[in-house]
């Protein structure tokens, strides 16, 4: 449950951002009459990640086991890449979001109802369709058969609405660069066991072989109906008895994932590190967009 109210939080406050960011600047350029197409983007871009989810779940239930399997393994290896990417990305770019956005609303304004639409979509949208595709796959190597990781994203969600209205209101201060490294660190974490699960679905799918081939097995010691077996797995994705190759790729991807995450070049630089420490103590005019640029 935990792994998805962080997929929940972290995806969840991206696009709150992303959305406090184009009304601040609308409203503050006292252009009140594009926030309604802006509304309507975000309202589509929502729904379509909801329809894309509801598809992903309904739609693989009329598949056969190893097609299921197949498709749940390609798909799990999918969202980790999307996710990866992801987190990389805003780790990047992040102080740069509200510039970006800014410009390509001013365009979007140049042009009318529809490219406000449009702008807004794509914006919220993106966030949206990846969030959908990893907790579906989160979801399924929990596989727990309960509501608890659903419950999870949803209160992620929420809890990342309160914060982006919070910072819209400036009433809340934090130093989101920090918070977007270490709970990108956290989802890599998560992520990897995503992955390891993908490949082990490919087994059960005999599209990989060495199903039968078990690292370790200490079932014995961390049962999977146990609390803290179940807290495990609802944390880490983790499985006593994983074969050779989840194990395998579990290690390929975590530990260099992880070593270029925090390796500082190319992530940091004086100029960057005064900007995130400028965004940590916004003005109450301009709090979302400063905020953002951390």
């Amino acid at each position: 449950m935990f792994s998805n109210y962080l997929i929940g939080l972290r995806e969840g406050l991206e696009a709150s951002l992303v959305v406090c960011i184009l009304i601040a600047y609308l409203v503050k350029t006292d252009r009140r009459d594009a926030l309604k197409p802006i509304w309507t983007g975000i309202g589509v871009a929502v729904a379509l990640a909801l329809g894309f989810g509801c598809a992903l779940e309904f739609g693989s239930q009329e598949l056969t086991f190893e097609a299921q399997e197949a498709l749940g393994g390609s798909l799990s290896i999918l969202a980790v890449c999307l996710v990866t990417w992801m987190v990389f990305w805003m780790r990047r770019t992040a102080r740069h979001l509200k510039a970006d956005l800014h410009g390509k609303l001013d365009a979007a304004l140049q042009m009318g109802t529809g490219a406000l639409v449009a702008t807004a979509f794509l914006a919220v949208g993106r966030e949206g369709l990846e969030t959908a595709l990893f907790v579906w796959a989160s979801v399924r190597a929990a596989g727990d058969g309960t509501p608890r990781p659903l419950v999870g994203v949803a209160l992620g969600i929420a809890t990342a609405i309160v914060l982006g209205w919070l910072f819209y209101r400036g009433a809340l201060r934090i130093n989101l660069a920090k918070f977007f490294t270490w709970t990108g660190a956290m989802l890599v974490v998560v992520a990897a066991g995503v992955l390891a699960y993908g490949f082990h679905d490919l087994q059960e799918a005999d599209w990989l072989p060495g199903l039968n081939s078990k690292a370790f097995d200490i079932s014995g010691t961390i049962p999977p109906d146990s609390w803290y077996g179940t807290l495990l797995k609802g944390i880490f994705n983790f499985q006593p008895d994983p074969t050779v190759l989840q194990v395998t790729v579990w290690l390929l991807y975590l530990i260099p994932t992880l070593a270029l995450f925090f390796a500082p070049v190319g992530f940091a630089s004086g100029k960057g590190k005064v900007a995130d420490e400028q965004g940590s103590r916004p003005s109450k005019a301009a709090q979302p967009s400063q905020s953002s640029q951390d």
